[in-house]
Formats: C-alpha cells, sequence, structure tokens
C-alpha cells in the first residue's frame, strides 16, 4: 500500500513509494483480479483496498476520462439506515433535508460534530420511504451512527456492496448498452434506481468523484457475480472507448473539479464553512441536527482554495508562503494536462482575501516557486459537465 505521505518529501507524488503492511483488517475488492498486475499498488479507504496505482500512465487515462469513458474500482463503503425512525434519525445525523428526499434520488449531505467540525460527507439515497443507503468515503461512519441511534428505532446494517465507477462523456452510452437501454437521458443527475446488467439486478446512480458525466454501479453483496458483472461492464464499454484506471487518474480530475475528499482536505478541524461546503448546511430546517448550534454562529469564510503553479508539479503538504510568513499548505496536489500547469487545493491558516493573489510555493528545502491562488472548482462552476452540458467557461 501507499507509505504515508507525510513522511518525506520526496515519496509525497509517487504512489508506487510503498511500506510492507498487514492485511487481515482490510477487505479486498472482489474485482481485483480482473486489474491486477506485478505493478498494482493497493491504497486504503474505509478499511478497504483501492488500486492506487496500477502501473498504467495516469496522464493516458486521463484523456480517456475527459473525451471517452474510463471504469475505476472505488472503496467507497455504502451503509444501510432502515426503520419506522429512518427520516427522524438522518434529520438529526445529517445537516440537510432528509424527509423531502424522492425516492431514486440521492443528495450530498455532511455530518458535523457537536463542534461544528466537518465529520463526514457523502451520497444519501433513498431506496424505499424508510429505508437509506449513506455511501461514505474514507471515516469511521458506522461508530457514529450507532453511538447516536439511542432513542431512534432504525438498524444500521452493511449490505456488503461493492462500488464501481464509469465516468466520462461516453459513460451514458456505456450504461445504456450495458442496461438494455434502460438508462438514458431520463436519468438526471443524482437519479439512481434498480438496473438489471447481464442478467443482474444492481443499484445504479448516477453520481460519480470526477466531474465528469458518470454512474456508480453498486454490488448486491455476495449474490453479484463480481468477474461477470466487469466482463459485461467491459463488453458493453469497449465500442466507446471505455479503459480501467486506477485513482492516480481519477485524483488529478477531482482536484480540478474542487471535489473535497474528507480527511485530506477537510476534516473535524474545519467547518462546513472553511471547508466551502456552507451551501449544503441548512441551519433552518425543522429538525435539529448535531452541530447546529455550534454553526449558528460560526465564521463563514473559506480555508480551502485551488493554486496553479505554471510549470512546476507541486506535492502534497507542501508550504504555501506570503513573503516570508507561512500561510498555509497543501492538502492535495498533481499536474493538469488540461489546464497545463500544477494544481493543488491549498488550506490557509487563516481566512482571508486569498483568491487573485500570487504567493509562493515551497518545492524543495531550498526551492520555491510562485503561485497564483484561485478559487474552487478550477472551471466549470455551475457544475454542467457532470449534467450532460457543454460547460460555461
Amino acid at each position: 500500500m501507499p507509505a504515508d505521505d507525510e513522511m518525506s518529501d520526496s515519496n509525497r507524488t509517487d504512489p508506487t513509494d510503498t511500506v510492507r503492511i498487514g492485511a487481515q483488517r482490510f477487505e479486498q475488492s472482489p474485482y481485483y483480479e480482473c486489474y491486477a498486475n506485478p505493478d498494482t499498488v493497493l491504497g486504503v479507504a474505509a478499511e478497504r483496498f483501492y488500486p492506487a496505482d496500477n502501473g498504467e500512465d495516469p496522464i493516458e487515462i486521463y484523456r480517456a476520462l475527459r473525451q471517452q469513458a474510463a471504469l475505476f474500482d472505488v472503496p467507497e463503503k455504502p451503509w444501510q439506515i432502515e426503520g419506522p425512525d429512518a427520516v427522524p434519525f438522518l434529520e438529526r445525523i445529517f445537516a440537510r433535508r432528509v424527509g423531502n428526499l424522492a425516492e431514486g434520488r440521492g443528495r450530498y449531505a455532511i455530518a458535523c460534530t457537536a463542534e461544528g467540525g466537518t465529520y463526514m460527507d457523502g451520497i444519501l439515497f433513498r431506496l424505499e420511504e424508510n429505508r437509506f443507503w449513506y455511501v461514505q468515503p474514507d471515516g469511521a461512519l458506522e461508530q457514529w451512527l450507532l453511538a447516536h441511534r439511542t432513542g431512534f428505532d432504525v438498524s444500521i446494517d452493511d449490505p456488503r456492496s461493492r462500488v464501481l465507477q464509469i465516468q466520462g462523456p461516453n459513460s451514458m452510452r456505456v450504461m445504456a448498452d450495458a442496461t438494455g437501454g434502460a438508462i438514458d437521458e431520463g436519468m438526471k443527475y443524482f437519479g439512481a434506481g434498480y438496473f438489471e446488467i447481464g442478467g443482474q439486478r444492481l443499484y445504479v446512480s448516477r453520481t460519480g468523484w470526477t466531474g465528469e458525466l458518470g454512474y456508480e454501479i453498486y454490488s448486491d453483496g455476495a449474490a453479484t457475480d463480481h468477474r461477470r458483472l466487469w466482463n459485461d461492464l467491459f463488453e458493453a464499454g469497449a465500442p466507446h472507448g471505455m479503459v480501467f484506471g486506477s485513482l492516480a487518474a481519477m485524483g488529478i480530475r477531482r482536484i480540478e473539479a474542487g471535489i473535497l475528499d474528507n480527511l485530506s482536505d477537510f476534516d473535524p478541524s474545519m467547518t462546513p464553512f472553511e471547508a466551502g461546503l456552507g451551501a449544503f448546511i441548512d441551519l433552518d430546517k425543522d429538525d435539529e441536527f448535531i452541530g447546529r448550534d455550534a454553526l449558528r454562529n460560526a465564521d463563514r469564510r473559506t480555508l480551502l482554495y485551488g493554486i496553479k503553479c505554471g510549470s512546476t508539479t507541486p506535492y502534497r503538504g507542501a508550504e504555501i508562503f506570503d513573503g516570508k510568513t507561512r500561510v498555509g499548505r497543501l492538502t492535495a496536489a498533481d499536474w493538469s494536462p488540461g489546464l497545463d500547469c500544477g494544481i493543488g487545493i491549498v488550506r490557509f491558516d487563516k481566512p482571508g482575501d486569498w483568491s487573485g493573489n500570487t504567493l509562493v510555493l515551497k518545492t524543495g528545502e531550498h526551492d520555491f516557486a510562485e503561485c497564483e491562488i484561485v478559487d474552487l472548482p478550477f472551471y466549470d462552476q455551475e457544475k454542467r459537465i457532470p449534467r450532460g452540458l457543454a460547460p460555461a467557461d
């Protein structure tokens, strides 16, 4: 698995720099044998292995993702919340309204700590009136849900679902072929439902982690023939140029799209406002949620911005200086082929009017480079691309 990228400057951009680790407590992907090779490097999130690098050229996968389609084996983990009190329980947990979420729809939702910190973000789906799935990234969600379940008639279960993402401008064509035409333009952004793929009934949502048009396919635990599903998807995807990629390519695109990563770009020490996620906090909803009192008086200014670095490829953890004063650090970074420059997400130590400023990035022990601070995302501010529309910028 990848080494801790806080260990040294030299390994922060190299996903093949690894350490040995016992694997007993981590869940291997049922798709692993479909792509594994001697160059495969695994990472861990939500106690699940995922391909951090598969020996491919991430720039080639990035181009396929932007121009055709790419399939990714991701570690996202769905949890099922079901029971007569599912809605009031979830209203308590999440800072967005839940009761008005329609069946067959998903909604980005944030869970906060009592102090107003950003504990978890993910997508909440309503499968039935009193049955929901919340799809989490990294972090200890199950323990959080169990700790706050007292007084609510709900069950919290792991459906053992593994997630594949098909992303890119051709993804709708891939899914239309895979489902015999059942998925088409009528399935809107954040729409979801059950569909048959090769005779297997699976939950599918029009969502993703790339800022591209895309879909996520959720397996049905042991009831799913995962290898068969993989083959069926590639049979449908091959005519549309679909390729498999590790998260190395997905990571480039998610930074461009300003999609944040839990425990990397933000953590419980930041409020959703500081993470730039204030639009997803409903302080006026009827039901009390954990952290609302703290957030009512919280500073509404963000600490997260983008950074553009000309010909320099920055690295995660690099420090940003205003003159000789350190003012922030990078939480994510890579080279952007689309923008033809180094990019990253910077977490500033204090809020301020940072956008539009030229600051200094530390690139080595004694090396520095100028960088431009910009708002996130880097382009497609209106999220038109994942909606299947041409970007306005």
